[in-house]
């Protein structure tokens, strides 16, 4: 029987993520009533950091050996460069692995210079580890293809291998300044137009502003955050909603950077829904203080009757269920309740939902399919590649307006800024200007 230390790195970071991961699992099923709040949040958040870190050690070791090790057996080992290359090389790799600590230490009102670092190494990291595995297995393919009897000289061989590396590298340098410039771009303004089924006449036309995923922490602040209050205010909605994935950290630690919210004045009103990020801060309740003392309303699994301003008896219901990672997370008093957050919402007024996640979406309208319009966003839609196919089939609904049988839409943001990586690949930060149409 082979022993743990013979087992090869790759093995050993791979059993040490299943001992992180199962001991998520017990510290959610067990401890999670027995911990004070502080402590099991720093658990929480250190444990997601230790197996996100170990699952990337195997990652970190291909990078290695394929950026690193291959030269250093070739005349390239030699050069006047490869001591320098090593240390870069050493330098992208703890930046990207430091990334996900910095959610514990490195947390203010505008983002360290140091975190935005090891966020775009991570961003990089990834790309890079695409390009890798996709240019291997080209190659892999190339050879079954030839055939193995074909005969070809060592130093073609050698170029070949180098020519890998090298071409991986250049390509994940471009793709990460073309996501950093895309990402630094303000979010775009999306006017969408929906047909509501019962929405009043007096109503037709009313103007939501749609936000989501602004991801407040190491790599967010309070000027961006500024700049997205900016621009809804020039948009003069009726009604804002935020639908999670608001923050990533504690209230009290990121409070300045949130004082912009205040100056939302939407005339009916401002509303929040949690995102899972809200849960893993596990300070939601403050959260929702923080948020009331800004005008802002959280809907925790609840609902409000939006009043036409032209008519009293003209209104519809804007109902917000609680995010689905509650349930998963045993967070105490909180997780979807559909039936709580649409009582006395009845048929014959429309219904619109706000619940972050679109599998939450799909299973509310399993559950209820008289909802009339279900806001989402948590897809990102993608944010970077190569994370769009991960983010595509895991969620029913990916990014935009979706149809769902006679009278119901379903409209997934794309996210109003980013988690955690500065970038953007292939998706486009967004704003979203719903345009509400009685039929």
């Amino acid at each position: 029987m082979i022993s743990f230390k013979q087992l090869p790195l790759e093995a050993k970071a791979a059993v040490a993520a299943g001992l992180v991961f199962f001991s998520m699992m017990l510290s959610r099923s067990y401890l999670a009533e027995q911990l004070e709040l502080r402590m099991r949040r720093w658990l929480l958040r250190l444990q997601m950091a230790l197996f996100a870190n170990a699952l990337m050690l195997i990652g970190s070791l291909h990078v290695w050996r394929s950026t690193v090790t291959t030269f250093s057996r070739s005349s390239a080992a030699s050069s006047f460069c490869f001591i320098p290359w090593k240390i870069a090389v050493f330098m992208f790799l703890a930046l990207a692995h430091s990334s996900f600590f910095t959610l514990l230490f490195l947390v203010a009102e505008e983002p360290y210079f140091f975190s935005l670092a090891a966020y775009t190494c991570l961003g990089a990291y990834i790309i890079l580890i695409f390009f890798l595995f996709t240019l291997g297995s080209v190659e892999q393919a190339y050879k079954f293809l030839a055939g193995r009897g074909a005969k070809a000289g060592t130093g073609n061989k050698n170029s070949r291998t180098a020519m890998k590396p090298v071409l991986a590298v250049m390509l994940t340098v471009v793709l990460t300044i073309v996501g950093l410039l895309n990402a630094s771009r303000p979010p775009t303004v999306n006017s969408v137009e929906v047909p509501v089924h019962k929405l009043p006449s007096s109503m037709n036309n009313l103007k939501v502003v749609l936000l989501s995923d602004i991801h407040l922490g190491p790599t967010v602040g309070k000027t961006k955050l500024a700049m997205i209050v900016r621009m809804v205010k020039a948009l003069k909605p009726d009604i804002t909603v935020i639908v999670g994935d608001l923050t990533d950290s504690e209230a009290e630690i990121i409070r300045p950077a949130v004082e912009p919210l205040g100056e939302l004045n939407s005339p009916l009103g401002t509303y929040f829904v949690t995102g899972n990020h809200e849960y893993y801060t596990s300070d939601v309740s403050n959260w929702f203080e923080l948020l009331k003392s800004f005008n802002i309303r959280p809907l925790h699994n609840e609902n409000v009757k939006i009043v036409s301003p032209k008519s009293t008896d003209d209104w519809f219901c804007l109902a917000g269920v609680d995010d689905i990672e509650a349930d998963v997370l045993r967070y105490s008093g909180h997780g979807m309740d559909l039936k709580k957050a649409l009582r006395d919402c009845s048929s014959e007024h429309a219904i619109v939902l706000l619940a972050h996640q679109p599998v939450a979406a799909k299973w509310a309208l399993q559950e209820r399919p008289d909802i009339n319009l279900v806001l989402s966003g948590h897809t990102h839609g993608g944010q970077i590649f190569p994370l769009h196919a991960g983010a595509y089939f895991l969620n029913p609904f990916f990014v935009g307006l979706y149809k769902v049988g006679q009278n119901t839409f379903v409209y997934v943001s794309p996210g109003t800024m980013y988690f955690g990586i500065p970038m953007r690949l292939g998706s486009r930060a967004e704003i979203t200007e719903i345009i509400l149409r009685s039929p």
